[in-house]
């Protein structure tokens, strides 16, 4: 075969779909079908269409604390359907019950979900995620397996309230933390905020990762319109759950597999979407291996192209004021993307068997809110994220310019340098740290090879030192993430990362780095000849773990402008950049586009 994955089969086949082989397959389907009616089932159940449910409930992950509400609704429409429910259980990430980091496990969790999906006996498959780093799991692994398949996230958590002012998980964790570090709040009154922060079960209220990837996902057509924004224990969210599972059955009954609605044209949305949103910085990160698993690499500079044109239209936390349950009040993401339709591929097919063009057709007619702003009044005049590239980033590096302190977008200071996230802890706060409120933290060996798993580690706290003298931005660099509930004047990604020889190995302190995000440069003002030289005499790098997954995670991992996916789970098909050159004689369509690899 030329084409890198297995063939797929030729509509449902249901239990008789990827049966164990003892060579003999009529005595396989009869040992399948004796043990499973162990559980109640009738032959005629048995016949039908099977719909695969994927459970990602955990006791450690409150963002999934609904997954058993959500997994009865789907199975209601997948009866309602015609068709069977079958639920299964994969890895549940959460980004707090994660050691050292959920993104260390992201890829573990593809894999269990992209070889879960070959092995069962499914017909199409329904992905419940929402935390960070679930729902790009589940989108890499079933972009591999390539069969029927429809993103169900769990939806965002309510808000709180601390004396009289709403609150929300987790930006707002960070401010009342800086203000703590401050000298604002003492132990009492942050107890109480712990108690305030978050509201119900679900993802972050604000433009987090875990939003952000439900915004894109749903750009991309891969999940129901208006599937994104309903808060996780809300009747809408169920009525979502329901639909998501009639759809699943049609979806295995049509044939409608995902390489069919992941093209380059929908990721191109999903970039869009991402810069309309301000949303998180780790979306590249996630979006880059999602296209690496359909055989498309990501082009950093023409998303930073994108990025010009594209403002950030969402008033949304941490770029905004509002919540996540705001945005669903004000029309969700449909509102949106009638706002951006001309920046908009709406020939891309979406999940529904309609295109987006069509879909946003569909779509209720606008109403006056707050929330999603005209082109004409942006929340910032430019898209969320800008690419930056120098000397001290060859293969880029990301600012999340709509969050950032616009007085320190033009920046130049001396570097104080962190050699790892131990050393960072020992010295952030010792009083005695020589930082001033102009100098520029440096912090390395946070990357993904570096921490292993490129922790959230890039957001670096303000020394306590200036912190208690009312500092509360400063210009940050690292190989490493923050979380896309933080705001900050905070360089990351910077690609090659300084466990792998990058450049960030080599900065000392005092060295002078200069931020330029009108120039998109970062770099280190250091004469060349004295970089070669630091380099020839940088010492060699650490021992590869000794075993187990780490081991394979460290031998495997990708840099983060190729989304830190392991190389052997990319596609073995390369089949360009996305985004598409606006110069190219002509593009992939949901129709023409070749299938992705299972790889």
């Amino acid at each position: 075969m030329t084409e890198d994955r297995a063939e797929r089969p030729e509509g449902p086949r249901g239990m008789r779909g990827n049966l164990t082989n003892y060579g003999d397959a009529g005595f396989a389907l009869f040992l399948r079908k004796a043990f499973i009616k162990g559980a109640g089932y009738t032959d005629d159940a048995l016949d039908r269409t099977v719909v695969g449910i994927v459970n990602t409930g955990s006791g450690f992950n409150p963002c999934h604390g609904n997954a058993p509400q959500l997994i009865e609704a789907v199975r209601r429409g997948v009866l309602l359907a015609g068709a069977l429910p079958v639920e299964f259980p994969t890895i549940s990430l959460h980004e707090s019950f994660a050691q050292p980091t959920s993104m260390f496990l992201r890829n573990l969790m593809s894999m269990d979900t992209e070889e879960m999906i070959n092995a069962l006996p499914v017909d199409a498959v329904v992905l419940i995620g929402g935390c960070d780093k679930t729902v790009p799991a589940q989108l890499m692994g079933a972009a591999s397996a390539n069969k029927p398949a429809i993103q169900l996230v769990t939806g965002s958590m309510l808000t709180g309230a601390y004396r009289g002012a709403r609150v929300g998980a987790c930006t707002d964790c960070r401010a009342f933390w800086g203000r703590h570090r401050g000298g604002e709040l003492d132990e009492a009154e942050m107890a109480e905020v712990n108690g305030s922060l978050v509201g119900s079960v679900g993802t972050c209220s604000v433009a987090g990762t875990a939003s952000t990837m439900a915004c894109v996902a749903e750009a991309m057509g891969i999940a129901l319109p208006g599937s994104a924004t309903p808060p996780a224990v809300t009747a809408d969210r169920m009525r979502v759950a329901e639909l998501t599972g009639r759809r699943a059955a049609e979806l295995a009954a049509e044939g409608l597999t995902v390489d069919r609605i992941l093209t380059p044209e929908a990721i191109e949305n999903a970039l869009r979407v991402l810069l309309a949103v301000g949303g998180s910085t780790n979306a590249i990160v996630h979006l880059a291996a999602v296209a690496g698993r359909l055989g498309y690499t990501l082009d950093l500079d023409r998303f930073d192209r994108m990025s010009r044109d594209t403002p950030v239209l969402v008033d949304l936390k941490p770029a905004g004021r509002h919540y996540m349950e705001d945005l669903h009040k004000a029309g969700g993401v449909p509102r949106l993307l009638r706002e951006i339709r001309d920046l908009l591929h709406l020939d891309a097919l979406t999940v529904t068997g309609r295109t987006l063009g069509e879909e946003l057709d569909r779509s209720p007619e606008p109403f006056e809110q707050d929330v999603i702003r005209p082109r004409s009044a942006p929340v910032y005049p430019l898209g969320g994220i800008a690419v930056l590239r120098g000397n001290l980033a060859p293969n880029g590096a990301i600012i999340k310019q709509a969050a950032a302190d616009q007085d320190l977008m033009e920046h130049r200071g001396r570097a104080v340098v962190f050699e790892d996230s131990a050393d960072l802890a020992a010295r952030i706060d010792d009083p005695d740290l020589d930082v001033e409120a102009d100098d520029v933290l440096v912090l390395r060996n946070i990357g993904p090879v570096g921490a292993p798993g490129m922790p959230e580690a890039g957001y670096i706290p303000i020394p306590r030192k200036l912190a208690l003298q009312g500092v509360r931005d400063m210009v940050r660099v690292s190989d490493g993430r923050m979380s896309g509930t933080a705001a900050g004047t905070v360089v990351l990604h910077v690609s090659p990362e300084a466990a792998v020889g990058g450049p960030l190995r080599h900065v000392r302190t005092g060295d002078t780095v200069r931020l330029s995000v009108r120039d998109r440069v970062i770099e280190l003002e250091v004469p060349e000849e004295e970089l070669r030289r630091r380099a020839e005499e940088a010492p060699a790098a650490p021992p590869l773990p000794a075993r187990g997954y780490r081991r394979l995670y460290v031998e495997q991992v990708t840099q983060a402008e190729e989304g830190c996916d392991f190389r052997f789970l990319r596609s073995e098909t390369d089949r360009g950049a996305v985004p598409a050159d606006p110069a190219s004689p002509g593009r992939a369509s949901a129709a023409s586009a070749p299938a992705p690899g299972h790889g």
